[in-house]
């Protein structure tokens, strides 16, 4: 079965920084997009960044290009999103999300209904 699961959110104080994980198994992380959303409280769930993995690109939302930057590691499954530069409105719970990759193509996703595999998500907490 296709799993994501994440990790590394935590609390921390505005200006600082976090590294979330998301570890993907029973695929191989080459032939998917992962992409990573957010949802705060009484909000929709917001896209935030993806990576298609075997072309390399990257993707981000306005809110976030600059502070935020996204990997992946093959050899570990993993994709990783390395916040910086955090703000009280960065706080959410974080999401990632998988789905298969087209061959041929540099794109990744940016809405919900493109992902098939979904993590149950790492809370941040920015506190100003």
């Amino acid at each position: 079965d296709v799993r994501v699961v994440e990790s590394g959110g935590d609390l921390v104080q505005a200006g600082g920084s976090l590294r979330l994980s998301c570890a993907g198994s029973g695929f191989v992380l080459n032939d998917y997009n992962i992409g990573w959303f957010r949802q705060a409280p009484g909000k929709e769930r917001q896209w935030i960044s993806c990576i298609n993995v075997h072309a390399g690109s990257t993707y981000f939302t306005s809110s976030v290009k600059g502070r935020f930057t996204i990997s992946s590691d093959n050899a570990k499954n993993t994709v990783y999103l390395q916040m910086n530069s955090l703000k009280p409105e960065d706080t959410a719970a974080y999401f990632c999300a998988a789905y298969y990759t087209i061959r041929g193509s540099d794109w990744c996703g940016n809405s919900p209904l493109a992902y098939d595999f979904w993590g149950q998500g790492t809370q941040v907490t920015v506190s100003s």
